[in-house]
């Protein structure tokens, strides 16, 4: 279990607006780190492409809200996204790279940018009941 040394947790409803606010503020929270510039905007589109997906996905029409959880040890960079929405009845077949619910909308690659983007990904679903996204990063040792 890792031993955390701050954390942090945002809860907001499930706008398209907040997605820009959720990927800065995990941002912010990740750059007292030793992540390159480029680690920090990968784990910028990461967020997005999980918060995203609550948004489009998680509620259908309806608004519900989604929470952000960060936290860091010593070693790695922990973050959740999570939904009580309508849940991923096929976790495997919605990693696919192009499969989505809505394909004349979306790409279906948001799940595949995660994978590649972290070093460890897990999904919790239930239908009717939610998703539960966890991502992780290392943060490099001292990089002299």
């Amino acid at each position: 279990m890792m031993e955390v040394k701050n954390w942090v947790r945002l809860e907001f409803p499930s706008e398209s607006e907040n997605v820009l606010f959720a990927r800065t503020a995990v941002a912010v929270f990740a750059s007292q780190l030793d992540f390159t510039l480029e680690e920090i905007e990968d784990i910028k589109v990461a967020v997005s492409e999980a918060v995203s997906n609550c948004v489009i996905h998680a509620y259908g029409d309806c608004s519900g809200n989604i929470v952000v959880i960060c936290k860091y040890s010593i070693d790695e960079l922990e973050i959740t996204v999570e939904d009580n929405g309508c849940g991923i009845p096929d976790i495997v077949q919605a990693s696919e790279a192009g499969y989505t619910t809505i394909p004349e909308e979306r790409m279906g690659l948001g799940l595949v940018f995660i994978h590649e983007l972290m070093d460890h990904v897990a999904i919790a679903s239930e239908v009717g009941k939610g998703t539960k996204l966890l991502m992780a990063k290392r943060i490099p040792r001292s990089r002299e």
